[in-house]
């Protein structure tokens, strides 16, 4: 089995790791930080706004059972990707949206699929997504690693993740695990 990685930031990582982490051809996905410049930070620094570093998860997937555009498709339902360094009640450069492509062809698709959105007027306003090329992941503790499986049941977990992951499940029931259906 050929694997591609994708590397994606759409607000906080419990909720983008809490969803796909249940598709069908996705083997991994692991919440840490990306985008900055700052070497290995802490989750404390990243939220002090000053790394540079975005909230983001790093996908392992089989192209061959679900292909980078539909991983996209399916990203951009779990945020709202037209608010710059915002998602909800979460502020800050970290939660920006953001997609860092690892080849040619993961900006080219990225580049389609935002052009598919804007198309479909699919938000009130563009895209705003950030596109920039992979150059460093770091991982997250391991509090922050499958943090909604973990914690159902803390306040922000029932509060914000839950139902995104609820509807995520909803909309998508054909294309996940059969254990997570």
């Amino acid at each position: 089995m050929a694997t591609e990685t994708a590397t994606l930031g759409g607000g906080c990582f419990w909720c983008i790791e809490g969803a796909l982490r249940h598709l069908n051809g996705v083997t991994s996905v692991h919440s840490g930080y990306s985008g900055g410049h700052v070497a290995n930070p802490s989750y404390e620094e990243v939220c002090g706004k000053k790394t540079g570093h975005a909230e983001v998860v790093q996908v392992v997937f089989d192209p061959a059972v679900i292909s980078y555009a539909d991983l996209l498709r399916m990203f951009f339902t779990l945020h709202d990707p037209t608010t710059k360094d915002r998602q909800g009640n979460d502020v800050g450069p970290q939660y920006r949206s953001i997609i860092l492509f690892h080849s040619p062809e993961q900006e080219a698709t990225a580049r389609q699929v935002i052009g598919e959105i804007d198309a479909a007027r699919l938000y009130p306003g563009p895209v705003v997504t950030e596109l920039v090329p992979f150059q460093h992941y770091w991982p997250g503790e391991a509090e922050h690693q499958d943090y909604f499986a973990r914690n159902p049941w803390s306040g922000y977990c029932r509060v914000v993740v839950a139902p995104k992951v609820a509807k995520f499940r909803k909309t998508f029931a054909d294309r996940l695990k059969s254990a997570a259906a």
